[in-house]
């Protein structure tokens, strides 16, 4: 195999150790020379300063975990780095130990043989873990919401069963009642506002139950942890829109599309950025964010088409955006929906769907341009010739005579 690197370095990284060998060709044979280096600072900084006196100028290295971040980071500008997926650097069963790991990478890498992963810059990389940090305390609110209707259910209270939230403001305003000490169900009832004053009658039998000192104690917890929650989240936003301000238009520009909000948008810009440079077309980006159906065949048959493992938040926010796109009126992207729900039903649809944002998106990005929506005749118009004749038959199966004539002729 050809050698495209004279000299480079291969690094196995653990949480407390890091296994480096150096890779110079000499003549048909390459020479190893292997150190182990500390993960402290100082350590980093020996290995940065070690790798640079051996002559290097391209390092590898697994993405294990996170431990791969602060040599990455502290390797970044002084070497050609490629971050490597662990899966792709297999060795032999039966030959692997740490060693061999680091001298197996700079192996491959002097041969040109690593795909390198897609690692973002900084003020990309800050905006990244803020989007992920909020998801996670999304998912966190939405945990004790469903531990505050246990609460409920457990003191025979059906709030649930009539208020579509019971952590909207009439909800609330029935839980703070009801945590001091009110249990009247015709009072708590006419706490309710808004439309859900229309569903009186329900909430009286509803807010009947058996409410003792337990549930009121565990409720109060619970409602200053939403509470809690809801406030890191308002903070969180508010750092979130500091942070986005230099990729602000490119956000703009996104949320133009049917379904594509605000937090969608900069989870997008946060996952796969601004610069489609990165991915050499729309396809290669769907692929590593596993928008697309999976490529497995066998002896000329396709076995599967499942979708691979991707960017699980990017993926989550595509699906979101493509459930709202669906629903919005009048269209391209509903009637897509509908077009292909009907014939590979509606979870297919939606990925499918999010393949297209996702598509759309590059796009935008890559030219610099607003969404212009097509219109949810967009199908009938590309196809009329098709449609007429269809609709047609299915007239006369209903023993009906048909005859078509544009409308001018018939006037």
């Amino acid at each position: 195999m050809d050698t495209l690197h004279r000299c480079c370095a291969g690094l196995d990284v653990h949480k407390d150790s890091v296994y480096a060998c150096v890779r110079r060709q000499e003549g048909a044979r390459g020479a190893e020379t292997i150190r182990v280096f500390g993960t402290m600072t100082p350590d980093l900084l020996g290995l940065s300063d070690w790798l640079a006196a051996e002559g290097v100028t391209h390092v590898a290295m697994e993405s294990t975990g996170v431990y791969w971040k602060p040599v990455y980071f502290i390797l970044e500008g002084r070497f050609d780095l490629t971050l490597a997926n662990a899966l792709q650097l297999k060795r032999v069963p039966g030959r692997k130990t740490d060693v061999q790991d680091c001298a197996w990478i700079a192996k491959l890498l002097a041969h040109g043989l690593i795909a390198p992963s897609f690692v973002p810059p900084e003020p990309q990389r800050d905006l990244r873990e803020l989007t992920r940090q909020r998801v996670k305390l999304v998912g966190q609110r939405a945990a004790v919401s469903n531990r505050i209707q246990k609460v409920l259910e457990d003191a025979n209270l059906k709030l649930g069963s009539v208020a579509a939230d019971v952590l909207g403001k009439s909800g609330r305003a029935m839980l703070r009642a009801l945590i001091a000490g009110q249990t009247d169900p015709a009072v708590l009832a006419e706490l309710a506002l808004g439309r859900l004053r229309k569903q009186i009658p329900r909430l009286r039998p509803a807010l009947t139950g058996r409410v003792t000192e337990h549930h009121r104690f565990l409720l109060r917890l619970l409602l200053d942890e939403v509470e809690m929650v809801e406030q890191l989240l308002g903070r969180l936003d508010e750092r979130i829109g500091a942070v986005l301000a230099p990729f602000f238009e490119a956000a703009r520009r996104l949320m133009t599309i049917p379904g594509v909000n605000r937090h969608v948008a900069e989870v997008v810009v946060a996952e796969v950025g601004t610069d489609m440079g990165q991915f050499p077309s729309p396809e290669h980006l769907a692929s590593w964010a596993g928008m697309c159906p999976g490529n497995y065949e066998s002896a000329g048959k396709r076995q599967g088409g499942k979708t691979p493992k991707g960017n699980r938040w990017l993926k989550r926010a595509l699906v979101q955006a493509a459930w709202a796109a669906s629903r919005a009126k009048g269209t391209y992207l509903a009637a897509y929906y509908r077009r292909l729900a009907a014939r590979r039903g509606r979870k297919r649809a939606l990925v499918a769907l999010g393949h297209v944002l996702l598509g759309t998106m590059y796009h935008l990005l890559r030219r610099g341009t607003d969404y212009t929506d097509p219109g949810g005749d967009y199908f009938d118009r590309r196809d009329r010739d098709r449609l007429t004749h269809r609709l047609v038959r299915r007239l006369e199966g209903l023993g009906l005579k048909v005859t078509v004539e544009p409308q001018g002729q018939a006037a």
